[in-house]
């Protein structure tokens, strides 16, 4: 009777079934309990035991989650949840009918069981991308970003090689701002890197980082962190993908490097014109003494570096193999430029998506519109904070994937997304709809 009901569990929930035998059984081999890798995942107990029971939907990242927790490979499991590597999927699309005949003859004629021929004895196979809507087919008002809840380095490691098109990004770039300790004093609205005098020549003055504070110490680690993660952006992103990355002219040089050194090609810089309340103090408490003193420049521009992952062979080659490996021009007659103004982030987006580091859709739409040559491809923002990168690629049609560690901004940015990508702007001489009808494929946390 037993057996009879698993066959027909099985039966009836198709694939994931498959799936949720194969995590139990991983999961029982490394003699963990249900509680304990629900724990490590950060889901509840009774949603991993639905996914192994085959009762629960699951994400491309959820199954990276796990797997991570279980410390297995990750594509087999990726596999038997429907998400097929890049390069079988469009094996199975070109050839629909002598793919299946040839994988069938092969494994009939070798007895071997498909689910069992996958090897998951190797240290390190990067994961498969889901199934995901062609180019040619995609529409701007079906489904077409994912949000990740986690950390962009592991969820990069376990990406496919040559999966992303474009990376557009404003970093934590002094790396100390976002730490625990500065976000609590943050949102306390009080003290650490965020202790910034509350005017300014009259003008209320919204919280900065500072990065004048930051020790050796804190720049040693920045130069570190990035030097891992500009490694394994190179290795995500496709020939000719173009890295966007928001800086300051203070500790840009901390981030530009470990670019470089990952093998990146530096391609300039964006210069965005942007008159904020950065900088132009007078000397602290002897600002009568010398009033006529500026500590600092006040600031008019924020560098975006510009970085591309070489191309194979021409760049008209790369463009015929990648879509990948020169920018987006404006129009037919105007090339995209270097310098573009912008406005500060208006108080009706910062509504929105209260983030401190909100940058406007104005600005944002013009360089991830630039940064797929074809208008074809995936973006990724690993620092998604409220979202402003994937609702601009949201708006102009783009594909894109954004990952947030926080879960305080991770949910400002699923509320903010739909609704930011619906603004109208003034910058680009065009309007955009009001009423975004798709919604986000969201990561599964139970």
């Amino acid at each position: 009777m037993r057996s009879e009901k698993r066959g027909r569990s099985r039966a009836k929930t198709g694939r994931l079934a498959s799936f949720g035998e194969q995590l139990r059984a991983t999961r029982r081999a490394a003699c963990l309990s249900l509680a304990q890798v629900a724990a490590r995942v950060g889901v509840t107990k009774g949603y991993l035991s639905r996914l192994e029971a085959g009762k629960a939907t699951v994400r491309p990242s959820m199954v990276d989650r796990v797997a991570a927790a279980l410390k297995t490979n990750a594509a087999p499991l990726r596999v038997l949840a429907g998400y097929l590597p890049d390069d079988i999927r469009r094996i199975l699309s070109a050839h629909p009918v002598e793919a299946p005949a040839l994988l069938r003859a092969r494994f009939a004629r070798d007895g071997v069981n498909p689910e069992s021929a996958i090897d998951d004895s190797s240290e390190f196979s990067p994961a498969p991308t889901p199934v995901v809507t062609s180019a040619s087919q995609f529409r701007p008002d079906e489904e077409h970003f994912e949000t990740v809840l986690g950390d962009c380095l592991e969820w990069m490691a376990g990406r496919a090689p040559n999966s992303i098109h474009a990376v557009v990004t404003d970093p934590p770039y002094g790396l100390k701002e976002y730490t625990e300790p500065e976000k609590a004093k943050l949102r306390a609205g009080r003290g650490g890197v965020w202790r910034i005098p509350p005017t300014l020549d009259g003008c209320t003055r919204r919280p900065l980082p500072r990065f004048t504070v930051l020790t050796e110490e804190d720049k040693e680690a920045l130069q570190h962190f990035f030097a891992r993660w500009a490694r394994l952006v190179y290795g995500v992103l496709v020939p000719g993908g173009h890295v966007f990355v928001a800086t300051n002219p203070l500790v840009s040089q901390l981030v530009y490097l470990p670019l470089i050194r990952a093998g990146f090609e530096k391609r300039g810089e964006i210069i965005r014109l942007v008159q904020t309340l950065r900088g132009g103090d007078r000397p602290k408490d002897a600002h009568v003494e010398f009033a006529e003193v500026t500590v600092m420049p006040r600031s008019a521009w924020e560098p975006w570096g510009l970085f591309r992952k070489p191309c194979e062979g021409r760049v008209q080659d790369n463009l015929r193999k990648w879509k990948t490996g020169g920018l987006r021009r404006t129009s037919p007659e105007q090339p995209f430029a270097d310098v573009i103004r912008s406005a500060p982030t208006r108080n009706g987006e910062r509504d929105i998506a209260p983030h401190p580091s909100l940058k406007p859709q104005a600005f944002m739409r013009q360089i991830v519109r630039a940064a797929l040559p074809l208008g074809e491809g995936v973006v990724l923002d690993p620092f998604m904070g409220a979202g402003s990168t994937i609702a601009a690629a949201h708006a102009v049609g783009y594909r894109s994937i954004g990952i947030e560690i926080d879960p305080a901004f991770y949910d400002m940015a699923l509320a903010a997304i739909p609704r930011l990508a619906a603004l109208a702007t003034d910058g680009e001489g065009r309007s955009f709809r009001a009423d975004i009808r798709s919604r986000p494929q969201v990561a599964l946390f139970g």
